[in-house]
């Protein structure tokens, strides 16, 4: 069957009608003119790209757009995906370096086997933590270095969690705690010319009323590492554990070349691209929805003008495209995702979970709004326009 291509009755943007020139010879034909011009610009309004092309040949040049932004932006989040999987493996690697490091004997796991049981492993666990941390120069194959404040070193902090006062008699069954806990700390500094076995002659460990021994440190390559002995079970297995605090921070004076830097550069032309693409989304996008606010608020004039109706709720969001909304939202989104990857990208900033929630949340906006343009729903079907 033929495409009627009958384009009566149709608004034209382009040619708009001049009631000059019309010069209707009554009041009744010039009411009857503006109330045609007004069903014509609704009708033409409410159509779909494909129907806009069938009736004036105009080109869905949003449409266009944001099948380019979808592609792009997909390839940035993969990208941005790649990169950030690559911190998380260096975080657990990292992570498995220090129990290695610092745990006596550790093997691949065991950490939830992972216990000391006597009073002399406890002091000899301990020892042991602080000698390595002493020697972490010498025996790390990584590119790790102590945390200083200003011009002093940050020490390396033991300390015991007890109860204040407590007796425990399992002879005559009795038990006398006072619950309010103490903490008694004692610093280490690594570049300390004492032995640990030295160190630990004035800390004296109170196992009756311990609840845990925790020793906290901060490294650079990335992470604060804290070592907890737990007995807060008092079950004569105090189970010992180690936990990652990472922050990533920003470099403060950092020189890349060669293949490396021409790939970060490219990166960064490209992510400045995709926001260019979304502002101009953006500024289309946000250009309909004003004519449309302003077709509709023509409509509530006539309305009340000729009939003295209100127009309902329901017939007012008619005229606001809620694709459009979705794509605003989209943009804006990405366009904040994507200056947050240039940031990280040029180590300037170093927030990659609030990165990857702008991009993957804007990338997710953009799929869902173009699948529903391209047919999901009826009124987007591109089928034959008769005027």
């Amino acid at each position: 069957m033929e495409e009627s291509s009958d384009t009566s009755g149709i608004y034209d943007p382009n040619n708009p009608i001049s009631w000059e020139d019309h010069q209707p010879q009554s009041m009744e034909e010039r009411v009857e003119e503006r109330v045609e011009c007004l069903r014509r610009k609704i009708k033409y309004y409410f159509m779909n790209p494909c129907e806009k092309y069938h009736a004036r040949g105009r080109k869905p040049w949003k449409l266009m757009l944001q099948i380019v932004k979808i592609a792009i932006i997909t390839i940035q989040l993969v990208s941005f995906g790649l990169s950030n999987q690559m911190v998380v493996t260096f975080k657990e690697e990292n992570l498995m370096t220090f129990k290695h490091l610092f745990l006596k004997d550790y093997a691949d796991g065991d950490m939830d086997t992972y216990a000391v049981y006597r009073q002399a492993d406890v002091y000899d666990h301990i020892e042991y933590i602080i000698l390595q941390y002493g020697l972490l120069h010498n025996n790390t194959v990584g590119n790790h270095e102590y945390e200083k404040n200003g011009t002093t070193y940050t020490p390396l902090l033991l300390c015991q969690e007890f109860y204040r006062n407590g007796s425990i008699c399992s002879g005559t069954e009795t038990v006398e705690i006072d619950a309010h806990m103490e903490t008694e700390c004692l610093e280490v500094y690594p570049v300390a010319p004492q032995l640990p076995r030295d160190m630990l002659q004035n800390f004296e460990l109170h196992f009756k009323r311990l609840l845990s021994v925790k020793i906290t440190f901060v490294v650079k390559a990335i992470n604060l590492q804290t070592i907890t002995f737990n007995n807060q079970g008092h079950s004569g297995r105090m189970k010992v554990d180690l936990e990652t605090d990472v922050e990533i921070n920003e470099c403060k004076d950092w020189k890349v070349t060669g293949v490396s830097a021409r790939k970060m550069y490219l990166i960064v032309i490209f992510d400045c691209i995709i926001g260019i693409t979304c502002l101009t989304s953006f500024a289309l996008c946000t250009r309909s929805v004003i004519k449309g606010i302003l077709l509709m608020f023509e409509y509530i004039h006539h309305c009340k003008t000729h009939s003295g109706k209100n127009v309902p709720w329901s017939d007012k969001l008619e005229f606001v495209n809620g694709w459009y909304i979705l794509i605003i939202v989209s943009d804006t989104l990405t366009i904040i995702g994507s200056i947050l990857k240039i940031e990280i990208q040029s180590k300037v900033l170093t927030s990659y979970d609030v990165c990857s929630i702008f991009l993957g949340t804007g990338t997710m906006f953009v799929w869902i709004g173009v699948i529903r343009y391209m047919g999901y729903f009826k009124k987007y079907n591109c089928g034959r326009f008769h005027g």
